[in-house]
């Protein structure tokens, strides 16, 4: 079966992946699978920069099909930051969702929504095709951590529901996530390259 490789070294978004991304016709791997080892700076000022030269690494690296995502939340209290700053604003001491819940205090406008830009790099010579696909969750930054699911912000970004997506189960978050949604618009182009794929080991 053709690997598809997900340029994450998180493991709960790597999980995450696997799930969205398994009623594709290929096994899905992280960089320990394909015993990759790469640590690649995100030094730009947009999520699709950042995902794109994260994917392109990872592709030259391995050879393989390869997604990688740069996410993030944007919140109005802070002037729709930390955005793309989202991982190492808390990357210092990992209480990123908590360090988030005290910049916004009292703040009455709890506005926030998650991003995330997908980019798919197609391994052909010289330099890896990028493909890019995003996807939008518009909600609020709740008053307190809730729920036990997901990593990162999920126990802080409340949905119009009323629940965080910590609070949500994962096929619902899935569908409606940030995440979820880029995947869904990359889907189509990711059946036709997995086939191509395919068709090109037959043909051998």
């Amino acid at each position: 079966m053709t690997e598809l490789l997900v340029a994450t070294n998180n493991p709960g978004k790597l999980n995450e992946f696997r799930r969205l991304l398994a009623t594709l016709p290929a096994r899905v791997v992280g960089p320990a699978d394909a015993r990759i080892a790469l640590e690649v700076d995100e030094p730009y000022a947009t999520y699709g920069e950042n995902a794109a030269v994260k994917a392109a690494a990872f592709c030259r690296a391995s050879g393989l099909l390869t997604l990688a995502d740069d996410s993030g939340i944007e919140v109005a209290a802070l002037g729709w930051g930390p955005g793309v700053h989202s991982a190492r604003w808390g990357k210092r001491d990992g209480r990123d969702a908590d360090r988030l819940l005290e910049a916004v205090a009292d703040a009455p406008d709890r506005r926030a929504r998650m991003v995330c830009w997908l980019a798919l790099a197609i391994p052909v010579e010289p330099d890896p095709a990028i493909e890019l696909f995003d996807g939008v969750l518009e909600g609020s930054v709740a008053v307190e951590r809730r729920g036990r699911s997901g990593f990162g912000y999920d126990p802080i970004f409340e949905v119009p529901s009323g629940q965080t997506t910590a609070e949500l189960p994962d096929h619902v978050k899935d569908r409606i996530s940030h995440r979820g949604r880029a995947v869904t618009a990359a889907i189509p182009r990711l059946r036709e390259l997995l086939a191509k794929t395919a068709a090109e080991v037959r043909l051998g």
